[in-house]
């Protein structure tokens, strides 16, 4: 039987046609399979810290510091400074091969008050996405001192189930969870708010919240039950939550970020090279 010309011809058409869209999306399809394999099979694990209020990217050099003379593998500091119109500049760099970097994010809007903390926490998840899309990491540590600790359970709580990547611990220190409430029967519309949402929160997570005190009630300026009041926020929400006090000497709220100490708990419950060692500080905590 002969085939009719234009058959044939709507024949061919149809077999180019299909050539042609299917020749592009099998390299579209490798292109992906291959970056999924290296977002999946990425060593990376950062520390991402926030300072807290009036606090700029360089709050944490100190710390950063005493933790590499301690540690025989470096760790490199990547500084984020994330401005009002959502402009991100970095300074400092990731080494290759370190799988364990420490990522500092500050804000040009670093003023106290729970609008200020949502809006920083919107301008973290935007750095966080640039973040997470540049060196394709799979998961990190999440470290807030302060008013940080607030900005991550606002993000925590609006965003972070917008991302395939798992926080596998938070610790924060000297958070104000209550503003300056001394008192737990008290809550502020923040910490209310915090609680109302606290299903939002990664429920594989782990959390330390540290309290430092300067006085018996205080650490000089946030009042230990304001950091205790975590607790109603976090406890039976997530996989574990832990409370913590420190004292004695840098026991003072600006002074927590340096503290021998808090740096024993980084490295014992955050850091993964040390994770399950027994803290190198003989302090009391």
């Amino acid at each position: 039987m002969k085939l009719n010309k234009k058959g044939l011809l709507a024949s061919l058409c149809v077999i180019f046609f299909c050539l042609f869209l299917a020749i592009p999306a099998y390299f579209w399809s490798q292109t992906n399979v291959k970056d999924l394999a290296r977002w999946h099979n990425s060593r990376l694990s950062p520390v991402i810290m926030i300072p807290g209020s009036s606090a700029t990217q360089n709050r944490f050099d100190g710390l950063v510091e005493k933790i590499n003379e301690r540690s025989v593998k470096k760790h490199s500091l990547l500084k984020v400074k994330v401005y009002n119109d959502g402009t991100i500049k970095y300074s400092g760099k990731i080494r290759p091969k370190d799988e364990e970097p420490f990522i500092v994010v500050g804000f040009e809007n670093n003023k106290d008050g729970y609008n200020n903390i949502l809006k920083q926490a919107k301008l973290f998840n935007k750095a966080f996405a640039e973040l997470s899309e540049k060196y394709e990491f799979n998961n990190f540590k999440a470290f807030g001192h302060s008013n940080g600790g607030l900005i991550y359970t606002a993000f925590f709580e609006n965003y972070m189930s917008d991302y395939d990547i798992t926080p596998k611990v938070l610790m924060t220190v000297g958070t104000p969870y209550n503003f300056s409430e001394t008192s737990l029967q008290r809550k502020t519309q923040m910490l209310a708010d915090f609680i109302q949402k606290r299903d939002q929160l990664p429920r594989d997570l782990t959390v330390y919240t540290v309290a430092g005190t300067e006085t018996y009630d205080s650490d000089g300026l946030v009042p230990e039950r304001s950091v205790e009041a975590g607790k109603y926020i976090y406890q039976g929400a997530v996989k574990h939550f832990t409370q913590i006090t420190v004292t004695g000497q840098d026991a003072q709220h600006s002074d927590l970020p340096q503290n021998d100490q808090i740096i024993d708990l980084l490295e014992r419950y955050v850091l993964q090279q040390n994770q399950g060692q027994k803290p190198k500080s003989k302090k009391n905590s």
